[in-house]
């Protein structure tokens, strides 16, 4: 009898410097990276050491076939295990149904888009749904929630006052924005619910970290032209919320740990970041119910079609 199954689908990250030209090119998709890039990138990954998104992805599939009673698979974009990688082993598994979660809680046509093209162009010998959004499913507003509550309040201890909260998504070109993609505004909303479940932050600020380089203008403001303008109104301090990503990764241990934290210091600030979701019980949980519902429904649309061929 074939199995019914969950799986996981991200970004993905080398664990070793060594494997950046390697996973670079996948990003590109074979095409040539210029040296310079490389060795930034490289830099980069050497200063946190290694991205911690592989093991912590595999550590929430554990926690959400626990909570499921599923097996959960977990496949990379672009890395090791690769999309294709995991469903071969889902099709020698007898894998007859999968649901497919994107771990990007806000549609894109750049990520989340992206990651869909990939699965599907795999053409897997079994049906395949996929989840398109889930930017504002209670749980995981529940999840940053905690987060926010938890890190404000300790940070705001650690500097003795009242810290501005700055929430964070990562920038998508505008152009993006501008054909239809709702990610500007489900990431905006994700931001509003987590602000109005944790009140006693007061005033709020938004901005799109980690812009590319390439491909026109990108979504502003920026998290360092934000931190200036949060200075000059008289704060000595910032309390960031990553609403964008939920896990650890380059972009949270460097882009915010490291590089935004020597940017407030050069200007007098004092940066602060919630903890990401990682593997926490309530995000595993929101994981879990978002695959529970919709395989609820499939099975009942299973189970209607299958009735009127009955009739």
């Amino acid at each position: 009898m074939s199995a019914t199954a969950v799986l996981l689908i991200a970004h993905g990250s080398p664990a070793r410097v060594e494997d950046i030209p390697e996973f670079l090119q996948n990003i590109s998709r074979g095409r040539p990276m210029p040296e310079a890039v490389v060795r930034e990138v490289q830099h980069r990954y050497s200063l946190i050491g290694s991205s911690p998104l592989t093991k912590i992805t595999r550590q929430l599939a554990d926690a959400v076939a626990s909570l499921l009673g599923l097996p959960v698979y977990v496949g990379m974009r672009n890395w090791h295990p690769f999309i294709a990688d995991a469903l071969r082993q889902m099709a020698s598994d007898n894998v007859g149904y999968a649901l497919a979660i994107c771990l990007a809680p806000h549609n894109s046509r750049t990520s989340v888009g992206l990651y869909k093209e990939a699965l599907f162009g795999e053409k897997a010998p079994f049906d395949i749904d996929f989840v398109e959004e889930w930017h504002d499913h209670p749980l995981l507003i529940q999840a940053f929630v905690e987060k926010l509550h938890a890190g404000w309040s300790a940070a705001c201890r650690d500097h003795g006052s009242e810290l501005p909260v700055l929430f964070t998504a990562h920038s998508v070109p505008k152009r993006t924005i501008a054909e239809g993609d709702p990610y500007e505004s489900q990431t905006r909303e994700t931001a509003v619910l987590v602000a109005n479940q944790t009140p006693e932050i007061g005033d709020w600020s938004f901005a799109f970290q980690s812009q590319g380089m390439s491909g026109g203008e990108w979504l502003g403001p920026t998290v360092e032209d934000t931190i200036v303008k949060l200075r000059e109104a008289g704060q000595t301090g910032v309390f960031i919320q990553p609403i964008g990503f939920v896990c650890d990764h380059v972009e949270i241990l460097f882009d915010i740990d490291i590089l935004f934290r020597e940017f407030a210091a050069k200007h007098g600030m004092k940066l602060y970041r919630a903890e990401s979701l990682n593997d926490s019980p309530t995000f595993a949980k929101a994981i879990a119910d978002i695959a529970r519902t919709r395989l609820s429904v499939s099975q009942s649309c299973e189970g209607s079609a299958a009735a009127e061929k009955m009739q």
